[in-house]
């Protein structure tokens, strides 16, 4: 596949992913306080699985990885917010068993290609451990918000959700730097501008 085919999958889900946040922002700012629309985890969603699909295709594991484990945070927000059942049945179960299928279809000879994902000559060792950390940190951010969501029986997105983003997009924007990946350094600076945004949000919320 073309560098140009894959980039804009990747800008794509980096565009998404942007909106989002640009949304939860505005409507933020218009109440005064932290809000999460439902359209958020929508398309978080939507981001997330081109967003896998584009890791695949750089043969970046840590971006695969990043993106596995939030993807059914997001839908597990969408039935906080009683919008999952509103998705056509069909369509939910697409969304579900996806994952499942990109693994089929991206298997070789009955086993995934490890040598593409952890013997990549573009990715130094250190470079994928420094990855995989960024992502894991970014990642916790959604399993934080995932357990104290479900502590509280509503979606919503707590400090301690902001401030993890922020110091995992500081960390993912140093991978992007060393990595050369204009899709992670484009969606990451936007991302760091929002998060510190939302911090003091809810700073001046809580005073």
């Amino acid at each position: 596949m073309s560098d140009w085919l894959i980039y804009s999958i990747g800008f794509l889900a980096q565009i998404l992913f942007s909106s989002r946040l640009i949304i939860q922002w505005i409507t933020s700012e218009k109440q005064k306080r932290v809000i999460t629309p439902t359209l958020f985890w929508t398309l978080s969603l939507t981001a997330s699985f081109l967003l896998f699909i584009y890791g695949y295709l750089r043969h970046d594991f840590a971006i695969m990885l990043g993106q596995a484990l939030t993807y059914y945070i997001y839908i597990r927000n969408l039935q906080l917010q009683n919008q999952w059942n509103k998705y056509p049945t069909l369509m939910r179960w697409v969304l579900l068993l996806m994952p499942v299928f990109v693994v089929i279809f991206y298997f070789n000879n009955n086993r995934i290609d490890v040598n593409h994902l952890f013997k990549n000559e573009a990715i130094p060792l250190w470079l994928l451990v420094l990855g995989i950390v960024s992502q894991i940190v970014f990642t916790l951010r959604f399993v934080y918000q995932w357990m104290y969501s479900e502590k509280n029986k509503e979606s919503s997105l707590p400090f301690g959700f902001w401030a993890l983003s922020f110091i995992g997009s500081l960390l993912i924007l140093t991978y992007a730097i060393f990595r050369k990946d204009p899709v992670l350094l484009v969606g990451h600076l936007l991302g760091a501008i929002i998060y510190i945004r939302n911090l003091l949000i809810l700073k001046k919320q809580d005073a």
